[in-house]
């Protein structure tokens, strides 16, 4: 199985950059799901393409592969979570949000990265639907257009909750985009377990012609609530090999936001597990 391992910098949001590298090199890991935020790589700071240029030269020192993720919590406004996003009322708002996506392609293809990963938002209180898919539209338009220049893929993850929830949300989205070929697929398997009506390894089989980037965590039917394996209800053999089945050659990043306070040791004993369930699969 050619399946490669990563793991996520959300979830070791207590180590310097160059620690946490270090640390998932160390590992044996393949390579990182690198989120932009001021922790590790700001991407509001002075000096990005400098400091971009650092962390692509300890990637290639260290054989990582990279993701770009731009899921920081607090990255734009330091008072609202995930804000602004791509669905706010205000234009100026859904525009910083666009900015920051622009900004992320283009440190993806300084990067060498395989994808960058994104998603909608949560629809705005007052907004319907129709309006929320238009403002969708019109602010994705952009980062489109960077990613084709940059040749590097988009990939929009459905998140319980959000516009996009789910993977018939995202076929709705490439449908009325137009299917162009820069937008993939984010395919997280707990968000499968959690809320799609197919098992996770069937979500995979259907995901396949789309996929661009994956993220694996454990996960309970109905519980959006990321958890490291064996502490959800997901049969993880299947997965990985209806995975490997598809020909997917980017990184499956593991997803654990919430447990950076014991992010090395919970890197460890996640590849520990990816590695012996990949083999019995």
């Amino acid at each position: 199985m050619s399946l490669r391992f990563g793991y996520g910098t959300n979830g070791l949001t207590d180590l310097r950059l160059d620690d946490a590298l270090g640390l998932l090199a160390d590992l044996g890991y393949d390579g990182v799901g690198l989120t932009l935020d001021h922790m590790h790589l700001d991407p509001m700071a002075p000096d990005l393409p400098a400091r971009v240029d650092r962390v692509a030269r300890r990637l290639g020192e260290m054989g990582l592969g990279v993701t770009v993720e731009t899921g920081g919590r607090y990255v734009l406004d330091p008072r609202r979570k995930h804000g602004p996003t791509l669905l706010d009322p205000d234009p100026e708002d859904r525009a910083a949000r666009t900015g920051l996506l622009v900004t992320a392609v283009q440190v993806a293809a300084d990067l060498g990265a395989h994808a960058v990963h994104c998603f909608s938002g949560v629809t705005p209180a007052g907004t319907d639907t129709d309006t929320a898919w238009k403002r969708l539209e019109e602010a994705l338009t952009p980062v489109i257009a960077a990613a084709e220049n940059a040749d590097v893929p988009l990939a929009v993850e459905p998140e319980p909750g959000h516009l996009v929830s789910d993977l018939a949300g995202f076929h709705q989205l490439r449908h009325r985009l137009g299917d162009p070929e820069p937008l993939g697929l984010t395919l997280d398997i707990g968000h499968c377990q959690c809320l799609e009506p197919a098992p996770p390894a069937d979500c995979v089989r259907e995901a396949a012609p789309w996929l661009r980037h994956v993220q694996i965590e454990d996960m309970r039917r109905g519980v959006h609530e990321h958890l490291p394996f064996g502490e959800g209800e997901i049969d993880f053999p299947p997965v990985l090999a209806a995975l490997a089945a598809t020909g997917y050659e980017g990184l499956t990043v593991v997803e654990l936001p919430r447990h950076s306070h014991a992010g090395p040791e919970l890197a460890r004993t996640s590849l520990d597990f990816l590695l012996r369930t990949k083999g019995a699969a």
